[in-house]
């Protein structure tokens, strides 16, 4: 299980060292929520601060859009060379060719599930995929709580990522925690995003990352 921990959950105070931390104690990917005010109800980060923090993370960057007009926003954090770029489908209307070009950049598309959107509904884009993440709260802001059903979605997803493309990554958002990470683990998630968890966690980021590992 790989873990990305979400820095929207950091102390922005001092983002910098929250995003060495995080690498320091063992993550695998730093999670970058960019929320634009439209197709969520928050306002987060732009490229200015994300760009900071790739100069100082040393684990690759993972960024999931919350926006609207998709496209725009990728021309803007391609610039950082993230590992994952991954968009919502619930706002895409051609996500094929945004899939392309996100690829034709160098980065790695993955598409977004918001808790009610199936699997099924993605099942033609696998093949051009490198991963799917399911949002198993309502996006938009951290510390809620974990939707129990994304489990069962999770193994429906595997069952056709099997069939149509092996390779392609599942990833899980939203209140994940040490209690339910190995129901996740069980169906076939490869990585799942912590925020809350990882940065509020009483015994420090190292632990808490190990007890997801």
């Amino acid at each position: 299980m790989l873990i990305a921990p979400s820095i929207l959950s950091a102390d922005f105070g001092y983002l910098a060292d929250e995003v060495k931390a995080i690498c320091d104690s063992g993550c695998d990917l730093v999670h970058v929520d960019v929320m634009d005010g439209h197709f969520v109800p928050n306002l987060t980060i732009g490229p200015v601060v994300v760009s900071a923090v790739a100069k100082v993370a040393t684990k690759p960057l993972d960024i999931h859009l919350m926006v609207e007009n998709n496209s725009f926003f990728v021309d803007l954090f391609a610039p950082m060379k993230p590992e994952y770029i991954s968009f919502h489908i619930e706002e895409e209307k051609h996500p094929h060719r945004l899939i392309q070009k996100i690829r034709s950049l160098g980065i790695k598309p993955a598409i977004v599930l918001n808790p009610h959107t199936s699997p099924e509904s993605i099942e033609f884009l696998l093949e051009d995929l490198d991963m799917v993440l399911l949002m198993s709260v309502n996006p938009g802001f951290g510390g809620q709580k974990f939707i129990p059903s994304v489990v069962e979605k999770a193994k429906r997803l595997k069952s056709l990522i099997e069939k149509r493309n092996p390779n392609c990554l599942i990833e899980v958002d939203g209140g994940v925690n040490s209690d339910n990470v190995s129901l996740l683990k069980e169906v076939g998630v490869d990585i799942v995003v912590a925020g809350s968890f990882v940065f509020g966690h009483a015994d420090g980021y190292s632990k808490a990352i190990a007890s997801l590992k």
